[in-house]
């Protein structure tokens, strides 16, 4: 039975809201866990749908995993597969970064390729060029990253382009390589730096961290540990954008809101009053109709692309015209297909969108396309005339723990429904 959110329009959000772990860390975490024999214990974890999907990918490889609360206890065999290949591979993008660890531990893996959001393509070009400069073969045979190799070797690794993905399966691959392994515009995101400090927890050797150049001098074996996830800055990000949009006063806590300076920057350009509490949390208040500003997706420290949707949404209640350039998945405009049903005023031309604001959106029923299309929807729906329809709501569930009862608690009206929608 398919389900989605009825949100009523008009509301102003106001209150605090918790953030808990990052899904864009977790996940990764977790497959960091395969790198040593033993039980690692990883806290702080968002009780999304991504996380078991997580644990039955390294349960097929042999791993026990168990999930309770906001705690994933890991623990992994002395003898483990090499071959992920569950049915859960193909509903989770961050799956493939299992790739990394296997490689690294037993210098094989059959991975199969990934799902997960509907953004565009995500080409595993660089994971396997620089699993090949470490020394491995790595194919792409019958659906599945094939690689191998004799030893694994340090070497000098230049990535085309600061992939996060393919940051983080060079960089578990390298811990256990033998000598130094240098990873040269590398990425730069928090979640980077959040798996550098459970690897260092391991026993790996890591400097550089939150830097473009990362250096690793390869151990011989890692332990277990126990680690706290970081705070989920896209999740943090959301609620910044609800706030504006909805000319609201909302307080956030439980992530870095360091990580999310261009963010908060870019809403106080749009007429927000940002406060921030140290590296705790932040608060945001619109008194007034948002203005219209510019937005350019970049790796970080840059906009991230996850952010773009919310851009989107804001930009279409501002007061103005605003330019939203979009230089990392070509298919995240798709949002912008649903954002017209709701009488958004957007054009877009190539990797750029021209965005005119309207002063009240109208209802419809919209399909979500990945996490954070689905989230902007809501938001959007949120400053709406009557009731919008937010199909597909399984892709929010996915990247976001209590959606509506947060909503609810903030003073939306919100509720789940289930039934088959009607697409006539």
């Amino acid at each position: 039975m398919s389900e989605h959110f009825d949100v009523h329009g008009g509301a102003r959000l106001v209150g605090e809201v918790d953030v808990v772990g990052a899904k864009n860390s977790v996940l990764k975490l977790m497959a960091a866990a395969l790198l040593a024999e033993g039980t690692t214990t990883i806290t702080n974890c968002p009780q999304i749908l991504d996380v078991p999907l997580m644990g039955d990918v390294l349960r097929s490889v042999g791993c026990e995993v168990v999930i309770e609360g906001d705690t994933a206890t890991i623990t992994t065999p002395a003898e483990l597969s090499h071959r992920a290949d569950s049915a859960a591979m193909g509903k989770l993008r961050a799956s493939v970064c299992v790739l990394g660890p296997l490689v690294g531990r037993l210098k094989q893996a059959v991975v199969a390729l990934p799902g997960g959001d509907a953004i565009g393509s995500r080409p595993l070009d660089m994971h396997q060029n620089g699993l090949r400069k470490l020394g491995a073969t790595s194919t792409i045979e019958h659906g599945c990253v094939v690689a191998k190799a004799e030893t694994l070797v340090g070497a000098q690794i230049w990535l085309d382009f600061p992939s996060v993905g393919a940051t983080e399966n060079i960089l578990m691959a390298a811990v256990l390589a033998e000598g130094t392994t240098v990873i040269d515009n590398a990425a730069r995101e928090p979640e980077i730096a959040d798996i550098c400090t459970m690897l260092t927890e391991m026993g790996a050797k890591i400097e550089g961290a939150g830097t473009s150049t990362l250096t690793v001098h390869g151990v011989e074996k890692l332990h277990p540990t126990q680690h706290s996830v970081i705070g989920d800055r896209i999740v943090g990000a959301t609620w910044a954008f609800a706030a504006s949009m909805t000319r609201g006063d909302i307080t956030v806590r439980g992530v870095n809101p360091h990580h999310l300076d261009l963010v908060l920057n870019k809403l106080q350009l749009a007429g927000a009053d940002v406060e921030t509490f140290g590296d705790k949390g932040f608060r945001v208040v619109q008194p007034d109709r948002p203005k219209a500003v510019d937005w350019v997706t970049l790796p970080y420290p840059g906009f991230a692309t996850d952010l773009q949707p919310f851009a989107v949404a804001l930009s279409a209640v501002s007061e103005g015209t605003s330019m939203i350039t979009e230089n990392v998945y070509e298919a995240r405009f798709r949002f912008i297909e649903e954002m017209v049903r709701l009488s958004g005023d957007a054009r877009t031309d190539g990797h750029h969108a021209v965005v005119r604001g309207v002063e009240r959106l109208s209802s419809a029923p919209v399909w979500a396309s990945d996490i954070r299309a689905g989230a902007g929807l809501v938001l959007a729906g949120l400053c709406a005339d009557g009731v919008t329809e937010v199909w597909d709501v399984f892709h929010i569930d996915r990247g976001y723990p209590h959606f509506v009862e947060n909503l609810n608690r903030l003073g939306a009206d919100i509720k789940r429904v289930a039934g088959e929608p009607d697409r006539k």
